[in-house]
């Protein structure tokens, strides 16, 4: 694996260029990560290191319309941030993997990607170098619903919960003790 810095980071976040993706990391400055998720969801944060982010909406017009497009912020949630917690399932560290290289799929679905066993080796090593940014005891978070930690996200996904307009999102919030980042793919 490649050891983590700014041009590993680069590198491995750009497998998301190719989809409608949003992939960044802030500082985390709350207990309750929650807030520090609706945070990257408004888009009004840099990355904490300043390293590279995927974003297809920034500088959009819907993004300076609505800060949070594409994202719907549930109307619970804007009474407390704990209103998002039953969307998001905790996952194993091996689970988030999988799903992040789901996530860099055309389809978030890694049966529709045709050269995918010449590529998956690449695929995990670049959600490897992802997930090097948070260490031992970080937690995962996955839309996916009730099953995630054992859902095999190298097949078809078909259940989750949206945050957005899209017809489909789905993401996965990685939170460590310094440190909160989201890898959300919409269609």
């Amino acid at each position: 694996m490649a050891e983590l810095d700014e041009r590993s980071w680069a590198e491995a976040i750009g497998m998301y260029e190719r989809r409608a993706t949003i992939a960044k990391v802030t500082s985390r400055e709350h207990e309750n990560w929650v807030l520090d998720v609706s945070t990257l969801m408004r888009g009004d944060t840099r990355d904490v290191r300043g390293w590279r982010t995927v974003d297809l909406w920034e500088g959009e017009l819907e993004r300076l319309d609505e800060p949070s497009y594409p994202f719907v912020m549930p109307p619970q949630a804007v009474e407390t941030a704990d209103a998002w917690k039953p969307y998001l399932h905790e996952l194993p560290r091996s689970q988030a993997l999988r799903f992040l290289v789901a996530l860099s799929t055309p389809w978030i679905d890694v049966t529709k990607e045709p050269d995918f066993k010449e590529r998956r080796e690449t695929l995990e090593a670049d959600a490897r170098v992802i997930l090097s940014r948070f260490p031992e005891g970080s937690h995962f978070y996955a839309n996916t619903g009730h099953g995630s930690a054992t859902r095999d996200y190298y097949q078809r996904v078909s259940r989750w919960y949206s945050f957005s307009t899209r017809t489909f999102d789905f993401g996965l919030v990685l939170v460590s003790e310094t440190e909160v980042g989201m890898v959300w793919s919409f269609r």
